[in-house]
């Protein structure tokens, strides 16, 4: 063999080698550029796996947040609902009072100015009376710890009012107490 044979069988023993170098530079490449889109695959579902959990979470937070809220708000309400609770009970006090000393036909002048100046407090604070008398018996608003029998009466009308009750922005602090009608049953 000649050394210009040689040296063109060197030359294509290159070429080839270039080709087969390149060739798997290029299987090199395709398989990174595959694993590296399976990574992004992957890294793409944990990003979602990731979001969703986050999402979960804050609705759990926004859930506690608005629990505690409403606990903050119970709370709050039963402390000022008794503490009303207290006071209506003094003003039951000076409104028997009153009557009492009316009855004696004693001045209650004094005592009225007090009453209205109550009345002013509760009405400031949104306690209002529930008016019961003549009303049908409701027992979200009523408590009946009496019956009367009249015929004459619509069944379960509100006869009498023992004591007075009281809402407080929409909340029954204290129900009525009342006397109620039955009509009178003749089975014979």
């Amino acid at each position: 063999m000649s050394k210009e044979q040689e040296g063109k069988i060197e030359m294509e023993l290159e070429n080839n080698n270039d080709e087969i170098k390149e060739q798997s530079d290029d299987e090199s490449k395709v398989k990174i550029i595959d694993d590296l889109k399976t990574q992004l695959a992957q890294e793409q579902e944990k990003i979602a796996s990731y979001e969703k959990k986050l999402q979960y979470l804050l609705a759990d937070f926004e859930n506690l947040k608005k629990r505690t809220e409403l606990d903050v708000q119970n709370k709050v309400n039963s402390v000022i609902d008794g503490i009303i609770l207290q006071f209506l009970s003094i003003y039951d006090d000076f409104v028997r009072a009153k009557e009492a000393l009316e009855k004696q036909k004693v001045n209650t002048n004094g005592l009225t100015s007090i009453l209205k100046n109550m009345d002013s407090f509760l009405s400031e604070y949104g306690v209002t009376p529930i008016d019961a008398l003549g009303e049908i018996f409701d027992p979200k608003l009523h408590e009946a710890i009496s019956i009367k029998e009249d015929s004459s009466l619509d069944e379960n009308t509100i006869t009498t009012e023992i004591r007075k009750g009281y809402i407080l922005q929409n909340r029954i602090i204290r129900p009525s107490l009342v006397e109620i009608s039955k009509k009178h049953d003749m089975e014979l």
